[in-house]
């Protein structure tokens, strides 16, 4: 069980180049306590709030449009590539301004006051199907207000050989609401059927609080006089990506994105080898983030330690595991297990670990930048993904389309190794 100084949550603002306030330690079990700076627990604490608020919804989407509206694979895969990618249309903005401005945390909690309004919207609509897409695409445009300026905030908080663990606890409470958001709804609508409306009204209490989280306990991240960037030019943010070990990092991630099934794909393939009812639904996301909740902070420190580039691909490896896994005739109970095993782990083993591998490279200055461009690369991509795996699906089968992108994803695994040799912060512990 982790140890939070909760009491060391609100204290004055330092001034990044200063020493760091005192970080969270775990007194007699220090060595099984990630040692990161308070900012970084109460940003993952925000995260695990927002995650509980949004997968209550996100986790009812793939069942609601494919099984009870008869949405075909490829307006599936659109919908879902949107949910996926739609907020990279507003992340490097958000990241260059939180630079420009210094204003992190400010940034930040605009998400996330967006998302939570998103909640009220949906007890406003209803059970149209077109305005949940819009109000779906509006969350995830604060999610991409939200990210670069927040990723930036554990960033300048953390020490540079500890970011793969830094970020790794914040997947790890990350992932941990998003296990507790899916069994949340699952238990609304199991006592009261159909009263979305309840859930929906859950879901905007719990965003409520993640955000008075960041208001109250999430430190600024106040720059020194001398390094004041109010008038840095828009240039100079856009120039972060031009540097050649951000640049490997931002064509790795791009093309291992590319042949990424998404979860409601992957779910929707074990729901209908397992024949298992609509309402179970919602724990394939359950038993995937336990498992990246499991996972995250021993992938992050083991990503310090050996090398962030083995992790990184060894977690590709596993999703291609779990390619080939769902390529067999008949999936039994234990190989479906097995399957969700293999994601979670796959996601501990990427997530934070190629956003470390970014900050390792960044000049502090610019690191809202340079994170909401990496972001912005995997997300397009795995937007691409989705639309080409439902027009796979749709125009031959399953099947098919799977085959196809466990061949894309030996070759990405196989491109993004040759590109990042050599990649100081990737390649390297520190």
């Amino acid at each position: 069980m982790y140890a939070i100084d909760w009491a060391g949550l609100l204290t004055r603002p330092a001034r990044i180049g200063q020493p760091a306030p005192r970080e969270v330690r775990g007194g007699r079990f220090r060595s099984l306590v990630p040692v990161v700076h308070r900012t970084v627990w109460a940003l993952g604490i925000t995260s695990l709030l927002t995650d509980v608020s949004s997968e209550m919804v996100a986790s009812i989407l793939p069942m609601y449009l494919v099984m009870e509206l008869g949405m075909r694979p490829l307006a599936f895969g659109i919908i879902d590539g949107m949910y996926q990618g739609v907020a990279a249309l507003v992340r490097v903005a958000a990241g260059i301004f939180s630079d420009r401005r210094s204003r992190y945390k400010e940034a930040a909690a605009s998400g996330y006051a967006l998302s939570a309004l998103c909640r009220v919207a949906l007890l406003a609509v209803g059970a149209a199907p077109a305005a949940i897409a819009a109000i779906v695409a509006v969350d995830r445009i604060g999610k991409g207000v939200r990210t670069a300026p927040r990723d930036a905030l554990i960033s300048l908080r953390s020490k540079s050989d500890q970011l793969a663990t830094a970020f790794g606890v914040h997947r790890s409470l990350d992932a941990a609401g998003a296990m507790l958001g899916p069994l949340l709804a699952f238990a609304l609508l199991a006592a009261m059927p159909s009263r979305f409306d309840v859930l929906f009204a859950v879901s905007f209490a719990v965003a409520l609080a993640g955000l008075g989280v960041i208001l109250l306990c999430v430190e600024p991240a106040s720059l020194e006089s001398g390094s004041a960037r109010a008038a840095l030019p828009w240039r100079a943010a856009l120039d972060t990506a031009a540097t050649p070990q951000l640049r490997r990092i931002l064509i790795a991630g791009f093309v291992l994105g590319l042949p990424t099934i998404s979860d409601g794909f992957i779910f929707l393939s074990l729901q209908r080898q397992l024949h298992i009812g609509a309402s179970a639904f919602p724990l394939f996301y359950v038993g995937t983030s336990l498992l990246t909740a499991l996972f995250a902070v021993p992938m992050g420190r083991l990503a310090d330690r050996t090398g962030r580039t083995i992790v990184l691909l060894g977690g590709h490896v596993l999703l291609a595991l779990l390619y080939i896994a769902l390529l067999r005739p008949s999936i039994g109970p234990a190989l479906a297990v097995a399957s969700i095993a293999l994601l979670g782990a796959y996601y501990a083993a990427t997530d934070g670990v190629l956003t470390a591998a970014a900050a390792a490279v960044l000049p502090k200055s610019l690191s809202g930048s340079g994170l909401s461009f990496l972001a912005t690369s995997t997300n397009v991509s795995r937007l691409l993904a989705s639309v080409f795996f439902g027009l796979l699906w749709q125009r031959f089968d399953i099947h098919t389309a799977t085959t196809v992108f466990l061949a894309g994803l030996v070759l990405s695994i196989a491109t993004a190794a040759v590109v990042l040799r050599g990649g100081r912060g990737v390649s390297q512990a520190a």
